[in-house]
């Protein structure tokens, strides 16, 4: 039997576990320093971004740590794609509670490595540290895009259309599916709606080939209605989005059909990790062979317009007859209650 954490030291445990997935990376220097190095490719920037996920608030405590491992690298690389950047590197830092033994922390670095073969990016640093708190997994990704050309949530003009990837509504409805609210679900639906929350699908190889075409973007994490409002406050419009318009998978659709709230569920519920973007009508030629070429969805929903009511919802949504449609909430927040939140995402 192999120690404890409690037996063996941070180095040891980074030694065995975390410095193989570093052998890649020269700037790392075998997590054996206090700093790693790392350098953008000729005309282009580092683009950085960082996301923190807790036991009992973004993954249930008894979660597989392979899992829990890859959606922490993947929430990263969602956000990095959204940007039009290519991942290259990480750093973690890895929070556990003593009791914590070191098969939890073998399953959790090969989860890593996985991803880290799937998506071609290194872990070149971080820290570990004990709680008698619940799991605190913090990512820091570090991509790069050309240089002054990242998409960014501002830059949407009036009359472009909004896109999104995929499908919506997913990990929404597989967390319902995982608290037992879904029970007369099929099978089959029940277990892709579950794997789409558990494991994100990151689109990292279409986000970069969206420079040029899209002109303001973000990754849909808080809900598709809450993260096209962020998108709309800061590029200073509002947005109008058709319901029927909005991409559901088949097990989606039936688990809808099996809840009055379904619909609101999927358009409000997050985790998706789909891009959403917006770009202009001429672009849809385009946009059409990048999804033939890339196999990824790509769906507009809706169309950005004019502020015209400051009293207004930022995203205004209709139903098939285009009548408004009352969500109830509009997205998942840590720290507000209430109309505006949605459950913990356990």
């Amino acid at each position: 039997m192999r120690p404890s954490p409690s037996q063996l030291n941070e180095f040891e445990l980074i030694a065995r576990h975390f410095a193989p997935l570093a052998r890649f990376s020269p700037g790392a220097y075998g997590l054996l320093d206090d700093a790693a190095v790392i350098g953008a490719s000729s005309g282009h920037e580092l683009v950085a971004t960082t996301d923190a996920i807790v036991a009992g608030v973004d993954f249930p405590p008894d979660a597989v740590p392979e899992l829990i491992a890859r959606k922490a690298l993947r929430v990263n690389l969602s956000d990095l794609a959204a940007k039009g950047a290519r991942p290259r590197a990480y750093l973690l830092d890895l929070v556990l509670p003593r009791e914590i033994d070191e098969a939890w922390i073998a399953a959790f670095a090969a989860g890593l490595a996985a991803d880290q073969n799937e998506y071609g990016v290194a872990l070149i640093g971080g820290d570990m540290s004990s709680t008698s708190g619940p799991v605190v997994i913090v990512v820091s990704a570090f991509g790069e895009a050309p240089t002054g050309r990242i998409i960014r949530r501002g830059g949407a003009r009036v009359g472009d259309l909004i896109f999104v990837t995929g499908t919506i509504g997913d990990a929404a409805l597989g967390l319902r599916v995982l608290q037992g609210a879904l029970p007369a679900l099929d099978e089959t639906s029940a277990a892709f709606l579950l794997q789409r929350y558990r494991l994100p699908q990151p689109r990292a190889a279409l986000g970069p080939e969206l420079i040029g075409i899209a002109t303001a973007g973000i990754d849909v994490s808080d809900g598709l209605i809450a993260d096209l409002g962020h998108l709309c406050s800061v590029s200073g419009l509002d947005a109008t989005v058709t319901a029927p318009s909005v991409p559901l998978s088949p097990a989606a659709r039936t688990a809808i059909n099996r809840e009055a709230e379904g619909l609101a569920v999927a358009l409000t519920g997050g985790d998706d990790y789909e891009l959403l973007f917006t770009a202009p009508q001429p672009t849809m030629d385009r946009l059409r062979a990048l999804s033939q070429s890339t196999g990824i969805p790509i769906t507009p929903i809706g169309e950005m317009t004019g502020p015209l009511d400051s009293n207004a919802p930022r995203v205004l949504v209709l139903d098939e007859q285009r009548r408004p449609l009352d969500l109830g909430s509009r997205g998942w927040t840590h720290w507000r209650s209430g109309r505006d939140s949605n459950p913990p995402h356990v």
